[in-house]
Parts: C-alpha cells; sequence; structure tokens
C-alpha cells in the first residue's frame, strides 16, 4: 500500500517541482536584467538585511582574514572610494567568512551524528529507525515490521536496509554540502590573501577586479550545487529537499568590463554580495534541516512519554491522599518530614557546631574550672601526708621532718598493718589496726579522685572530637550535594568548556587540523586540486574552532598572542606542510590549554 500511494504521488510531486524550478528561474533572472538599486526588491531585502543585522547574534572572534593590519585604518587623505566603500568590503568579506563557517558548522555538527549512527550495529540501527525517530516513526515502522514478518517471515532485514539507506542518504548530501563549502570557503581564503596587499595599497584600482572574483566564486559554487541539485532531486526519498534549486545574482557585464568603477557600481556589487549570501542562507537553511539530526525531544521520547506517564500516576495518586479527596495524609507526611529534617538540623548541624564553637571559645574558662577541682585533690592529698605523718611519729617514736617522703611513711604504716593482722581481735580492740585501715582508705580515695581528675581532662579535650562526630553525616550529605554541583556545573563538552572532556574535544580539533593538512598535501600530490581546495578549507574551519575555543583559556594564561600567531601561522596557505605540522606539534606540546589533563603541572 505505502509503495502504491508513492507511485500516485510521484506525477503530482514532480509537476510542482517543475513548476516551481521554472517560475524561480525566470523570475530571479528577470530581476538580473535591472541594475541592484533599481530592483524592486532592494528596499525589502534592505529593510531585511537591517532587520537580520540588529536580530542576528555576532558569532564569537574567529578566524581573521588573510589581510594586512594596515585595513584596521583608513587614512581621510586617500579617495573617496576607501573612505566610503573601503570599510564594507572588508565588512563583507568578514561576513561571508562568518556566513559560511556557521553553515559548516551545522553541517558537521548533523554529519558527526549520522555518522555516529553509521557506525553502530544492526540492531542499534533497527532501534533508532524504530524508537527514536518520534510516535508516528514508531507506529508506522511497527505496523511494517510485522507485515513483513507475517507476509515473508523476516521483518527486520527489511529494517535494516530501510535504516541503511536513511543514514547513508543523509550521509552523502551532508558530506556534499560540506565539500561545496569548504572549497567555496578556501577560494574566497586564497583570493583575499592574493589580491590584500594590492586592497591596501591601491583599493580603487584593485577593488573591481576583485568583486568581479568574488562574483565569479558565487557562481562556481551556484554550478557545483546544481549540478549536486540535479542529481539529488531524482533519487531522494526526503520530501520537498530539492524542490528549489539555487540561484544566484550576477553582476551585468558592462560592470565586469570596465576598468574603473563609480561608488554606486561598487555600491550595488556590494549589496549583490550580501544578496548572494542571503540566499546561500536560505538555501541550505532548508537543505540542512531537511537532513538534520531529529531533535532532542524526537530523539527521547519514549523517556519523554515515560516520564509524562510517571507524572500523571504520581499526580493522581497525590491526589487522592491530598484534601481535595478528605484525605490529610499528605498533611502527615509534610509535618513527619519537617519534624525530621529539624531533628535532623538539630542532631548533626546545630548542636555539634554549637559544642565545637563553645569548645573553641570557652576553652580557658573550663580550665579554670578544673584548677579548682586540682585543688581539693591537692587538699586530701595533705589531709594524708599530715596523718601519714602523726602516724609513723607515734609508731615509730621519733621526730620526722615535715618534707618527709609520703611512700616512706606509707611503708611503716603496711608493716605495722601487718603487724596487727596477726592478732586481729587485739588490734581491733587496742591496737593500731583500725588506723590504719582509715588510713589506707583515705589513700584509696586519692588515688580515685586523681584517676577522675586525669578522665575528666581527658574527656575535655575530646569534646571537639565528639562534636565533629556527631556532624559528620551532615558533612558528608553537604560534600555529597557539592561534588553533584560541581559535576552539573562541569557537564559542559563543548570545547570551551573547562573540564577534562573539553580539554580532549579541544585537543581532537587540533588532530582534525593536522589530518586535514595531511590529505591537503596528498591531494595536492596526486593532482587533485578541487579535493586539496575542499581540504584547506576543513582546515580553515577547524582552525577556526580552534581559534575560538582557546581563546578565553589563553588569555587567562597569558598565551594568546603566540597562539593566536601559530593559528594564522597554519591558515597561510603558502606554507609548506612540514612548517605546518611542526607548528602543530609544537602547540600540542607547550600552550597549556592544549596539553593533556595527565602531563598538566
Amino acid at each position: 500500500m505505502d509503495s502504491l500511494s508513492e507511485n500516485e504521488s510521484v506525477p503530482a510531486n514532480n509537476l510542482k517541482t517543475l513548476v516551481s524550478f521554472y517560475s524561480t528561474y525566470l523570475y530571479n533572472r528577470f530581476l538580473n536584467f535591472f541594475p541592484t538599486s533599481m530592483n524592486p526588491n532592494n528596499f525589502i531585502s534592505k529593510i531585511s538585511s537591517m532587520y537580520s543585522s540588529t536580530k542576528r547574534r555576532r558569532r564569537k572572534t574567529g578566524l581573521p582574514l588573510p589581510l594586512p593590519a594596515a585595513t584596521t585604518t583608513v587614512s581621510p587623505d586617500q579617495p573617496s572610494v576607501t573612505t566610503s566603500e573601503g570599510h564594507r568590503i572588508f565588512e563583507a568579506l568578514e561576513d561571508i567568512m562568518e556566513h559560511t563557517l556557521q553553515n559548516l558548522h551545522n553541517i558537521q555538527k548533523n554529519l558527526r551524528f549520522w555518522q555516529s549512527r553509521a557506525e553502530g550495529s544492526n540492531a542499534q540501527k533497527a532501534y533508532f529507525m524504530l524508537c527514536e525517530r518520534g510516535p508516528y516513526a514508531f507506529f508506522n515502522g511497527t505496523t511494517q515490521l510485522i507485515h513483513d514478518y507475517l507476509a515473508e517471515g523476516s521483518g527486520m532485514q527489511h529494517v535494516y536496509c530501510s535504516a541503511f539507506s536513511h543514514i547513508s542518504e543523509r550521509i552523502n548530501a551532508l558530506t556534499s554540502l560540506r565539500y561545496f563549502l569548504a572549497t567555496f570557503l578556501a577560494e574566497v581564503y586564497m583570493e583575499v590573501d592574493r589580491v590584500g596587499e594590492d586592497l591596501v595599497k591601491d583599493l580603487e584600482r584593485s577593488l573591481p577586479s576583485f568583486l568581479v572574483s568574488i562574483n565569479e566564486l558565487f557562481m562556481k559554487l551556484e554550478a557545483s550545487v546544481g549540478h549536486f541539485h540535479a542529481n539529488r532531486q531524482r533519487g531522494s526519498s526526503v520530501d520537498g529537499s530539492y524542490s528549489f534549486p539555487l540561484i544566484f545574482a550576477k553582476l551585468p557585464e558592462v560592470n565586469q568590463e570596465g576598468s574603473q568603477w563609480t561608488d554606486c557600481e561598487i555600491r550595488d556589487a556590494i549589496n549583490l554580495i550580501y544578496q548572494n549570501l542571503h540566499r546561500l542562507d536560505s538555501y541550505l537553511s532548508m537543505l540542512v534541516s531537511k537532513h538534520r539530526k531529529p531533535r532532542k525531544v524526537t530523539l527521547y521520547w519514549m523517556r519523554y512519554s515515560c516520564g509524562v506517564v510517571g507524572i500523571s500516576v504520581c499526580s493522581i495518586w497525590l491526589l487522592r491522599h491530598s484534601k481535595l479527596m478528605g484525605s490529610s495524609d499528605i498533611d502527615n507526611w509534610i509535618r513527619e518530614a519537617k519534624d525530621s529534617t529539624i531533628s535532623f538540623w538539630n542532631d548533626h548541624v546545630e548542636q555539634p557546631l554549637l559544642s565545637i564553637r563553645d569548645e573553641l571559645f570557652e576553652t580557658f574558662r573550663k580550665r579554670q574550672k578544673g584548677a579548682m577541682e586540682r585543688e581539693e585533690v591537692q587538699l586530701t592529698a595533705d589531709s594524708l601526708h599530715r596523718t601519714l605523718l602523726a602516724f609513723s611519729e607515734q609508731t615509730v617514736g621519733k621526730k620526722f621532718p615535715e618534707n618527709a617522703s609520703d611512700q616512706e611513711m606509707l611503708e611503716i604504716v603496711m608493716l605495722r598493718y601487718e603487724k596487727e593482722l596477726m592478732h586481729p581481735i587485739q588490734g581491733l580492740m587496742g591496737g593500731e589496726l583500725a588506723r590504719s585501715l582509715l588510713i589506707q582508705v583515705q589513700k584509696l580515695k586519692l588515688d580515685i579522685e586523681e584517676a577522675m581528675l586525669e578522665l575528666d581532662q581527658i574527656l575535655r579535650a575530646n569534646e571537639i572530637n565528639f562534636a565533629i562526630l556527631a556532624a559528620l553525616p551532615a558533612f558528608f550529605l553537604s560534600l555529597l550535594l557539592a561534588m553533584l554541583v560541581r559535576a552539573w556545573l562541569k557537564q559542559d563538552t563543548r570545547a570551551e568548556g573547562r573540564g577534562r572532556i573539553a580539554r580532549i574535544q579541544r585537543r581532537l580539533l587540533l588532530v582534525e587540523i593536522e589530518r586535514a593538512i595531511m590529505q591537503f598535501q596528498t591531494y595536492e600530490d596526486n593532482g587533485l586540486d578541487k579535493d586539496a581546495q575542499c581540504m584547506f578549507g576543513l582546515e580553515l574551519y577547524f582552525l577556526d574552532c580552534l581559534h575560538c575555543a582557546v581563546e578565553g583559556h589563553a588569555k587567562a594564561t597569558g598565551e594568546w598572542i603566540c597562539l593566536r600567531q601559530d593559528i594564522i601561522d597554519l591558515a597561510k596557505p603558502g606554507l609548506g606542510t612540514e612548517h605546518k605540522l611542526a607548528i602543530s606539534s609544537r602547540m600540542e606540546r607547550v600552550y597549556d590549554c592544549l596539553l593533556p589533563s595527565s602531563k598538566r603541572s
């Protein structure tokens, strides 16, 4: 049924395509008979360009044009063409570079996606065709798969073939567009490099021939894209991709023959450049949008659908436990959660922090209190000393000095105690047994007080440790949250980022530059000039990406002046391949923003 509907729609599509092609072609050729200033679309295009210039965001400063530094300043005593239109031609060249590089970036981004899909297995390609192209493709693909399985018994083979055709067609189309744009970029850059000195020295004489050369480059691009358009229009499975051909406005023949132009003719030629640039942007925007990678919503529509279903189920469940249904469960859960949070905050955050603060700021006060306890122990020790002194003098019968050792006197007490134990009853009734026992009890009291004093000092010294242990759960929770926030902030994988992946992306750009340089030399050695120009254009594109990626990092480390000069040297068309490879090798070894993470100091 699908093939029958496609066959029925072929004549209608062909008719619409032919009508659109010839109407657009005749209309553009009719407008080319008039000067640019008399063009009826000129006023509208000026308003459109003014609006777009205010709305369009300027890209980050990238690879500069190969122009001498003198082009940035214009002397007031130079001819009027230099002061009035000189800056406009340089701005037009920068806009050509900017628009071409931006279109190349869009093409390269989509091309990398399709190339990554092409490298996958058949199962991954089938999953992409069924589950990553939206619900409409999912239901159609599933229905076709079941139909083929019931009819032929091998439905997956049809899915594999369809996936291969779908992916390869987009890769071929985007690769061809990248080839044409890279070649155009290289030709413009080399033309500017060739006549840059002449534009600075004698702009009035060299500008007309330069504008003619730029217009011829647009015509060459139109011929290349037109040939591609004619070939792809017949066998494309993408609806409406090649309905509108790319047709640029051409300079009138009278302007190309003259050796000296008026300001009005120069102004018309520059406006023609912007008009062609706008047509190129419109054509590429339409064509790339047809071959672009699926949007994130389309690519992950199944996950989003499951998320929507899950949120809906949770919403219904919450509604059943809410006050709207007469239930107080949610209020109770909120209250319990609030109480648990407050309890956790008090037990593991507030109280430990207060304890640490008290321990740090009230240490001297607590030590002063401990000194009073030491005096109480000293009183007990003095009392024991006097008791031992009196007992020893009475027992031995001689006078002891005041500084007699407690250990010596305690030995006398123990000897008397052992003697009295031989006759315990007599010792209790009339001896010294009870007195010696009381002295030993007092000595045990002194030992206990000293042990308690030491234990109290140990506990006070470790109060801050106990407070830190109590605060460990909150500390680990805060550390986990900080790690999650840090990972979220450093998830930028672009080459401009500051993480490890961004550093890898910058080094991969350098690899692409070296590959383009070597491939350029290979094509030149084999006499493939067009392919060599394409490689040089890709080299310029990757140099522009590297220029934008390293600017902020290099400025922060003070390496920007040298690194920028190396990038400009790599973009010089006349520099030898060996010299360029030596420069790229030095860049990889020297500059901090291009070093691998393991080699950073």
